[in-house]
């Protein structure tokens, strides 16, 4: 019995039954600020990686592969993102990262990716994430450059938005962020008359919103803010009296906000959203991810979910998961995929030099009760 069982797991590797590892690398915030958003795409990508294990591995070349995800914290820090990134080409031997999450994190970084031919999916909102010259990275996810002028347009339209005041983090993603909103404002026919900076680690926002607040604003934008920091900002700016509008234009972080500032100071909030609550795929998602993960879903998890799958497709496609020129071709060459979010194509030629931003549908939900109530549906071009 002992030999037959010795010689089954000896053939446990060999012929059409042979299965090898697939290692996807993950360059998350799993700690500070960003955490919300770190963990989202982590378990995005470990729910894509269950989908095709299940099924008894990735199928790729008329192999199977079984999925391992091999996820390193960066703190939401260049610094630990390039140390992660080096652990995980030169150490984990890995050909394919999610992540990271900050802009200043995805720069750091880029260059290691990109030398050595490692496909990255990135959520980084700067716009020097992508371009010609970096073939190997892929955005899955809208950024505020996609979001900020058809959504900022219909709603300074529909609730008479005259003059913004702003807080936003003193670094690459704020200070890009604080670029486009302030065109997207000024394009809509409102002004950002009030633009205040700090550093992440700051709690104390009451001083920056006492001096926005003096300049008469009627609205308080939140996107470029962790979600734990738009909390506070919220908080804070309510507890200061503050009566006005307060949007979040980008960065979905809804549950993060209302669970910092509570239902009351968020009721009225107007939020960018990828999500439509009437998704039946997205809330069969969330419902998996919080059986999981006993945590609720951050609106960002769908996109790296999608991205995720489209990297295996792009792989069964290629033929190929160590080829990674041959895998990256065929993965900006997928259209019309059927994501959770709706059907997604590749975009953004014309602004970045190559088709790696993802196009999606998105929303204008207004915040009651700690839900969001979908009021607009958006595409890159307008709301309605």
């Amino acid at each position: 019995m002992k030999k037959i069982l010795a010689a089954s797991l000896l053939c446990v590797g060999c012929g059409a039954f042979a299965q090898e590892e697939l290692k996807i690398g993950a360059i998350v915030t799993l700690s500070g600020a960003g955490a919300a958003w770190g963990q989202a795409m982590l378990y995005a990508t470990e729910l894509a990686a269950d989908d095709v294990n299940a099924k008894g591995g990735l199928d790729v070349g008329g192999k199977k592969y079984k999925v391992k995800v091999v996820a390193y914290d960066d703190k939401y820090q260049a610094g630990e993102a390039v140390t992660a990134a080096n652990r995980l080409v030169f150490e984990d031997k890995v050909k394919y990262v999610i992540g990271p999450v900050g802009s200043a994190a995805a720069l750091a970084v880029g260059p290691i990716m990109e030398k050595n031919k490692v496909v990255m999916l990135t959520l980084g909102f700067t716009d020097k994430a992508l371009a010609a010259d970096k073939p190997f990275s892929f955005r899955p996810n809208l950024t505020t450059m996609e979001t900020s002028q058809p959504q900022i347009d219909w709603i300074v339209k529909a609730k008479g938005i005259k003059k913004v005041g702003a807080l936003f983090p003193n670094d690459e993603t704020g200070q890009q962020i604080a670029q486009d909103l302030e065109k997207a404002y000024a394009k809509a026919g409102a002004k950002m008359d009030a633009k205040e900076f700090f550093e992440r680690e700051r709690v104390d926002m009451m001083p920056l919103l006492t001096r926005i607040m003096a300049k008469g604003v009627d609205a308080i934008e939140l996107d470029g803010n962790a979600p734990g920091t738009a909390g506070l900002i919220v908080k804070q700016a309510r507890e200061l009296g503050f009566k006005g509008h307060i949007i979040r234009s980008g960065g979905p972080a809804t549950t993060e906000i209302v669970n910092v500032a509570g239902a009351g100071a968020t009721n009225g909030m107007l939020v960018n959203t990828p999500i439509d609550p009437a998704n039946a795929e997205v809330k069969a998602y969330a419902e998996r991810y919080f059986g999981k993960y006993k945590k609720r879903m951050n609106g960002f998890s769908p996109a790296f979910y999608d991205g995720t799958r489209m990297l295996f497709q792009a792989m069964g496609q290629a033929g190929s998961t160590t080829d990674t020129d041959k895998v990256r071709v065929a993965l900006e060459g997928i259209k019309d995929f059927k994501g959770i979010l709706g059907t997604l194509n590749w975009t953004g030629k014309e602004v970045y030099g190559s088709n790696h931003q993802i196009s999606a549908p998105f929303y204008i939900a207004r915040v009651q009760d700690g839900q969001e109530v979908v009021e607009s549906t958006c595409s890159l071009t307008a709301c309605k």
